[in-house]
Parts: structure tokens; C-alpha cells; sequence
């Protein structure tokens, strides 16, 4: 997940294109790097070096060790959640060294960087900018070695399945590369290759994290509360997914069908026989990059449409069918020739429970119209509250942000539209949360990523497009067209259902209550600690104590034995004590390491909002 990046070359080279042309896969999120290669021989070459575990755990723990004190990780503060966005912080390049390290240690922690800057709630400002601009561009893999990857994955000979196929990628990253192919047919497709081996260093550099990360949170303050191991768990499951191409074709699919009331959108077509788990074949799509969209072009074929329908065909996505395309940004968005707005590189997307989609809504709706302490109970009602949580400043906190926002947007026109837009907002609400104690989900964020970098796009279109415009009138669309699929039939039959079910055995039901009570016999179950985890702890505590007097016991003897000059000597003490005072150290020893590494630490008290 990222940002618009500054280097358009360094984009274009990543998403399998030339400028001007692109592939429709964006190859995997391209962002900048030689160093992620394990050296030139082997990346080149498209062979697969293996790290050992403990060497590979080792590296991974130094570069968390190196920045434990950057603020990476830790959440914020709050005098740095509400802290001016235009006063760019003295960092002397340590958010830069945090990238280069992070693409040094390959593609699972560019990954990690992308998803990363999703989250302003656990890394601050400065790096989040630094992470926005990471890259990943890698050299290409030798072309016998794609050969072999698609005529594995397909299971014929390559010129069995396409009439052409460029031996020269259109761009390469860590996970991937892209090469333009042709069909029997004469239709030109883009195939996006996965590198050879991709998956199992992944599947290593993962199991390590989880391991680490599990670790920090059984005995970290910080790790129970910002549940590090959660976080990784969620990762996991979104890489992995994002690793299965047929999953980002069925993504293709599903967006093209929803952007149907938007004729100014376009998805490319999967080729289903030529897509597998490794390989994923597609349409390719040409066209100009929205960043490089010159002056001309724009005073000659207005755009304010593209950038409309883009926002609009967004928040349906988002409220309407429930999912969040991850990265929106301006390299994976090309204007075509017959002047539609090319979407490609679905990968990524989330998915938002329905619940989890009306606090969003509601939260949206209240922000946008300048009821701060709805924004605020809202992000409540679906966040965590830990024990420290602060709710009377978090409520004044988050009424004076959506006080500014509301007085930014109505102020007319100029810069300073931008300074707080919606997506931001979205992002700040995130911040404040995590440096008042409370945990937001990381849908939340994810929605305010998204909206920022749909608003940076929509500027490059069209410079003088009112966002809040458009977000506040299509949001009473998105009421209409959720009501309308509430009261659909399969909707309307459910309800019905559960009506019927409830009032067929409402009597029964009803009786059973009124038969307890008249014969005395109804029990209110009151639930506590558990008999089972009292006892064990109980147990815990006199074997302690048991253990603690057998070894002073052993030592006291010991003591006393010195005196004693008879019986046999052992290195000039005797023999018995000294055994003794041995067998008592050990046992003392062995009782602060229980005690420092099996105990269980009590969870911190958290509180989520009743459903």
C-alpha cells in the first residue's frame, strides 16, 4: 500500500511500462531499489538463495533494534498526533536509512514499509513520507527462467499459449515481472510473472516475525498494548492473498462489473485460461499517467469528469459493496486515448464487514458535516479502549479537528483546501485515537490512506475539483443504493425468516420461563474467574514458596556444614556442603527464570463499545 511516487521513471519501470504504456498489473507496487537484491549474480540469474532461520531472525532482530527508539512502532504522542502538518520535522535522514533498510532486507519488508504507511496510528509522520516514497525495482529475472515459471503454471510450451511474447519485461519488482505478450487471437495482453521462490522466502521471513512479534507482545508493555503479533497475523493473510493471482483477477472482475454505472472508468479483462496461482494474464492498457497529464491536454479535453466518477465509483466501492483498493495512487491510473481512466493493480483490497461499513458511513457523514462529537463516538463505538484511554480529551481532540476542517472547507478556494482535506482527516482521527489510548481498526486508516490518495489524484485531473463536494452529495447516493439493496428480496426473505422463526417459538419460549419460575427453579449464572485458573494459580504460589524453603533450607545447611572439617573434601571445602549449597543455588536459579519467563502476565484491561 503506498502513495503517489515522486519518481515518475522509477514508477514506470516498476508497473511493466514505458511512459506512456502501461501493463494494467502494476507488477507489485514498484517503488525503488537495488538493495533489495541478495546480490547481483543471484537476482539476476533468478536463483533462489536461502538465508538460514537463526541468520535471518538475527538480521531482521538488529534492524528492530537499531530503530526501538525512533518512534517506529510505538504509536504517538500526543503533542505529535496534533502537531501542524506543514512544519516538516528535523529528522537529519533517519526516515530515509529506515527505508534503505528496510528494502535491503528484500520483498517481505518492502511489503511491510507498504502496509506500514497505511498506518499512521503506530509510525510517525516523517516516516510515513519517507515510506510513501519507498520503491522497488530489482533486475530482471533471465528469461529461460520465466519461460520455464509459465510453461510450469500453464502446462504447455509458450508458444502454445500466446502467439508472441517479448523476452524484455516491461518492469520488474522483487515478487514479480511483467512481459507484453500476444494472443492467437491478435488481443494484447500483459502476463505478470511471479519470481521463482517468491513465496517461500515470504512464508520464512513471516514465520520469523510472528515469532518475534509474539515474543514482544508477551513481554512488552508496548506490545500488549499495540498487539504487534495481530498485526503481522492480518499482514500475513493479505500478502499471501495478494501472492495468488487468481484472487487479483477475480478483483478485476468484480470492480469492472461495479464501475458499470461509470462509463468513464475502465478495468482491464483476465484471460481466466491463461491466469493460474503464479501467472496472470490480462489485458494491456495504454495510456498517460495522470501525474504527467500536461496543460494542453487538459485545457483541450477537460477532465473534471474522469476525476468525478474516480471519487465517486470510489465511495460506492467503499460503502456500497464493502471493499477498499488498497492503492489508488497515481501509478496504477492511466488516462486512455478514447479518454477514459484506466484502474489496474487490484491486489490489494480489503474487505469491510457490512457492521464495520455503517460506522465508517456514519463517521464519514458526521465528519463532513462538522458534528465533531459524532466523529468522535463513532471511532469509539468501533475502536478498542485500553486502560490508559482518555475519552474527555480524546472528545475535545477530535472536536476541534473537525472544527478546522469544517472552517478549511469553508473558507473559498486556495491552497490551503488541501491542508485538510477528508482523507486527512480520516488519518489525524487515527492518530489522536492511538496517543489518547484508544485502538482504531485498521479499516479506518486504511479508508483515510485511500481517500488521500484519490484526493491527490483527483487535483492532478482537476486542479479546482471541491472534494467535499462531491463526498457530501455522493454520500446521500450511497444511503439511497444501501436502502435499496436492504430492501432487496433476498434481504426482505431473511428478514421474514428470522421474524417467522422468532415468533414460532416466542410462546414456547415464554412458557419455559413462567414453568422455571413457578417451580422455583430459575438460576441466574453469574460468570467470574474460572475454579480451574484460581486453583492453578494457587498451585502456582505454594509450589513456590515449597521450593523457596527447600532451597534456603539446603543453603542454611550448606552454611553450617563448612564448620565441620570432617568427612571428604571437595576442592578444600567439605564435600557434603558444598553439594548442598550447589543443589540449592540451582534450584534458586531455576525459580527466578520461572518467574521471569513462564509467568503469565495479567492482560491489560481494553473495552470495546457494545455492538
Amino acid at each position: 500500500m503506498s502513495q503517489p511516487v515522486n519518481d515518475g521513471n522509477a514508477r514506470h519501470a516498476a508497473t511493466g511500462t514505458a511512459p506512456g504504456t502501461a501493463a494494467g498489473t502494476g507488477a507489485d507496487d514498484a517503488r525503488d531499489s537495488q538493495g533489495l537484491q541478495d546480490g547481483p549474480q543471484a537476482r539476476e540469474a533468478g536463483e533462489y538463495v536461502p538465508e538460514g532461520g537463526l541468520a535471518r531472525t538475527a538480521k531482521i532482530l538488529r534492524f528492530l533494534l537499531k530503530y526501538r527508539n525512533a518512534g517506529v512502532f510505538s504509536g504517538l504522542d500526543l503533542d505529535a498526533a496534533t502537531a501542524e502538518h506543514g512544519i516538516p520535522p528535523q529528522t537529519e535522514g533517519r526516515p530515509e536509512q529506515f527505508v534503505s533498510d528496510l528494502e535491503a532486507l528484500g520483498p517481505t519488508f518492502v511489503k511491510i514499509g507498504q502496509a506500514l504507511s497505511t498506518r499512521p496510528d503506530m509510525v510517525p509522520p516523517e516516516y510515513l513520507a519517507a515510506l510513501e516514497r519507498m520503491q522497488d525495482d530489482v533486475a530482471p529475472v533471465e528469461f529461460p527462467v520465466i519461460r520455464q515459471a509459465v510453461e510450469d503454471a500453464l502446462g504447455v510450451r509458450l508458444n502454445k499459449a500466446y502467439a508472441t511474447f517479448d523476452e524484455t519485461p516491461l518492469g520488474c519488482a522483487s515478487l514479480a515481472q511483467v512481459h507484453r505478450a500476444t494472443l492467437r487471437d491478435g488481443r494484447e495482453v500483459a502476463v505478470k510473472v511471479q519470481r521463482p521462490h517468491a513465496v517461500e522466502q515470504i512464508r520464512a521471513d513471516l514465520d520469523a516475525l510472528a515469532s518475534i512479534a509474539d515474543r514482544v507482545d508477551h513481554s512488552t508493555r508496548l506490545g500488549r498494548r499495540m498487539r504487534f503479533g495481530d498485526w503481522v497475523h492480518e499482514f500475513r493473510k493479505t500478502l499471501l492473498a495478494e501472492l495468488d493471482y487468481r484472487t487479483e483477477a477475480e478483483n478485476l472482475d468484480r470492480f469492472a462489473r461495479h464501475f458499470e454505472p461509470y462509463p468513464e472508468l475502465t478495468v482491464p479483462a483476465p484471460v481466466w485460461d491463461l491466469t493460474r496461482t503464479r501467472l496472470l494474464t490480462m489485458d494491456l492498457v495504454t495510456g498517460t499517467k495522470v501525474t504527467d497529464i500536461s496543460g494542453m491536454r487538459r485545457a483541450e479535453e477537460p477532465l473534471e469528469n474522469l476525476a468525478e466518477a474516480l471519487m465517486r465509483g470510489y465511495l460506492d466501492q467503499t460503502f456500497v459493496y464493502g471493499e477498499i483498493h488498497a492503492d489508488p495512487h497515481p501509478g496504477n491510473l492511466l488516462v486512455t486515448p478514447d479518454g477514459r481512466l484506466a484502474i489496474f493493480d487490484l491486489g490489494m483490497v480489503a474487505h469491510v464487514p457490512p457492521r464495520q461499513r455503517d460506522h465508517l458511513l456514519k463517521l464519514l457523514f458526521a465528519a463532513v458535516d462538522g458534528r465533531g462529537e459524532e466523529v468522535a463516538g463513532e471511532a469509539i463505538s468501533m475502536g478498542t479502549r485500553l486502560e490508559d484511554f482518555d475519552e474527555e480529551r480524546y472528545m475535545r481532540e477530535i472536536g476541534q479537528l473537525v472544527s478546522r476542517y469544517a472552517a478549511h472547507q469553508s473558507g473559498g478556494g486556495g491552497a490551503h483546501m488541501h491542508t485538510l482535506s477528508e482523507g486527512r482527516l480520516v488519518l489525524d482521527l487515527t492518530r489522536i485515537a492511538t496517543a489518547c489510548g484508544l485502538r482504531t481498526p485498521p479499516e479506518l486508516s486504511l479508508l483515510g490512506k485511500t481517500l488521500l490518495s484519490l484526493e491527490s489524484v483527483c487535483h492532478a485531473l482537476d486542479p479546482e475539483m471541491d472534494v467535499k463536494r462531491i463526498v457530501e452529495d455522493h454520500l446521500d447516493h450511497v444511503m439511497r443504493e444501501r436502502l435499496r439493496k436492504s430492501l432487496s428480496p433476498a434481504n426482505l426473505a431473511g428478514e421474514m425468516i428470522e421474524l417467522h422463526g422468532l415468533l414460532r417459538d416466542a410462546p414456547r419460549k415464554l412458557s419455559d420461563v413462567l414453568s422455571l419460575l413457578a417451580d422455583n427453579r430459575m438460576q441466574v449464572r453469574i460468570c467470574g474467574f474460572e475454579d480451574s485458573q484460581i486453583l492453578e494459580a494457587l498451585q502456582k504460589i505454594a509450589n513456590r514458596v515449597a521450593a523457596g524453603v527447600v532451597t534456603a533450607a539446603l543453603i542454611l545447611a550448606s552454611a553450617l556444614m563448612m564448620r565441620v572439617d570432617a568427612g571428604p573434601q571437595l576442592f578444600g571445602y567439605p564435600a557434603i556442603a558444598l553439594v548442598l549449597f550447589l543443589i540449592g543455588a540451582a534450584l534458586g536459579i531455576t525459580i527466578v527464570l520461572s518467574a521471569l519467563f513462564s509467568d503469565r502476565r495479567a492482560k491489560p484491561h481494553e473495552e470495546r463499545a457494545p455492538r
